[in-house]
């Protein structure tokens, strides 16, 4: 997507001009329409003209949280959150299938989320995120997990439920997800954001590129040194070891 209309809601001037270099430096011909500082003045405009198709939107502002926009005007547009908002919150975020920048904003990392929004710009046309979730899990502080990726097809995108997966695992910095069913996807996020997600009742840090479903372990053998070896089913060819140091840990997890 060539050109774009975006909006910026963000209450501190120093923060809405550095976003707005560094989106004129990234997509130049993106048109920013409004810098809109408050939730009354973020209502007044959306009531007044069409969703753009993108709003970078703070979430504390003067007179509010931002999320309770979407309780007084319709907005049908992708959302960045920027935000410095704790663990919890950030959780919410990803959950729901839409993107955030912590404060203080990396060029870096906005031109990741931005290439994010240009890839699931269809797919969120489709399936809208439940802003008032998120919003419930900031206030409530109860921690939600990840129901589903968006996994990219041949000609399509698909919907991967996580309750499917056996284990991720990762390869020359290419995240996979294996299902039961012996299904391979590759995933757009890394082993660590995606371990941040994931029910940890459900899912551990096997190694460093592993991460495994409790149901995907066949059998557990004691290794030298105080490791353990773990096979898996569906079978991942490469042995997969767990050090001393975590060893004691995923033997509780396992007996919980």
């Amino acid at each position: 997507m060539d050109v774009i209309n975006c909006v910026i809601i963000e209450d501190e001037e120093f923060n809405a001009k550095l976003l707005v270099g560094m989106i004129k430096k990234l997509r130049p011909k993106w048109n920013i329409l409004a810098v809109l500082e408050s939730v009354s003045e973020s209502v007044k405009w959306f009531e007044s003209n069409p969703s753009p198709e993108l709003v970078f939107m703070d979430i504390q502002l003067t007179d509010g949280v931002s999320f309770s926009i979407f309780e007084k005007t319709t907005i049908e547009s992708g959302i960045i959150f920027t935000t410095a908002y704790d663990q919890y919150a950030i959780q919410a975020f990803s959950v729901n299938s839409v993107d955030y920048l912590l404060k203080p904003i990396k060029e870096s990392l906005l031109e990741v989320a931005i290439e994010k929004f240009d890839r699931y710009v269809s797919y969120l046309e489709e399936e809208k995120p439940d802003y008032h979730q998120i919003l419930n899990a900031i206030q409530s502080k109860t921690k939600e997990y990840r129901d589903r990726f968006l996994v990219a097809g041949a000609v399509s995108y698909t919907k991967l439920y996580v309750k499917d997966i056996a284990y991720f695992y990762s390869e020359n910095r290419v995240t996979f997800a294996v299902t039961f069913d012996k299904q391979e996807h590759i995933i757009n996020h890394t082993i660590e954001k995606i371990e941040e997600q994931l029910n940890p009742k459900n899912f551990f840090r096997a190694k460093r590129s592993h991460i495994v479903h409790i149901d995907a372990i066949d059998k557990i053998e004691p290794y030298f040194g105080g490791k353990l070896v773990v096979s898996l089913n569906p079978h991942f060819d490469t042995k997969i070891t767990i050090s001393r140091l975590k060893a004691t840990d995923f033997k509780n997890w396992m007996d919980e």
